[in-house]
């Protein structure tokens, strides 16, 4: 089963240069990174308004909904997202897919490791261990040597 889900992963992460480059040709196209930012969010959210109500029949939630806690769960999509999305936007023209994807990648997994090792955001522990170490360290050296040949 977990085999799976890694599958999955592999097949969602295959999106990501796929994106990039589209939304980076779009900044191109339309004269701003922001502008096309805002496009691919607009485009996202009527993708997303016509899968709830062909899946979840509602465009309602509880009332409880706004009286989420901590405050920045309303964060994770939003603003977060945009930082990402627009930052690729920036990145690609000038490293080129592969290298602005690992090396977001790269940055993913150290923010990664850091909230399973303290357990930030609620998340369950998973320590620090030599193979994680191994694994960046791995990566890292990666994005060396892609941006040295």
């Amino acid at each position: 089963m977990i085999l799976l889900f890694v599958v999955g992963g592999l097949i969602a992460g295959t999106i990501i240069p796929v994106q990039t480059s589209i939304n980076s040709k779009l900044g191109l196209k339309v004269g701003s990174p922001f502008l096309a930012s805002l496009i691919s969010f607009f485009i996202g959210t009527l993708t997303l308004l016509i899968l709830t109500l062909s899946i979840d029949h509602r465009l309602t939630f509880a009332e409880a909904a706004f009286n989420v806690n901590p405050w920045w769960v309303w964060v994770g999509g939003g603003v977060l997202g945009v930082c990402y999305l627009t930052s690729n936007i920036l990145l690609l023209p000038r490293l080129g897919a592969a290298l602005t994807v690992v090396t977001t990648l790269c940055g993913q997994m150290i923010m990664a490791i850091c909230i399973d090792q303290f357990g930030w955001f609620g998340v369950p522990v998973h320590e620090f261990n030599m193979t994680r170490l191994i694994g960046v360290a791995c990566m890292l050296v990666g994005v060396v040597l892609m941006k040295r040949f």
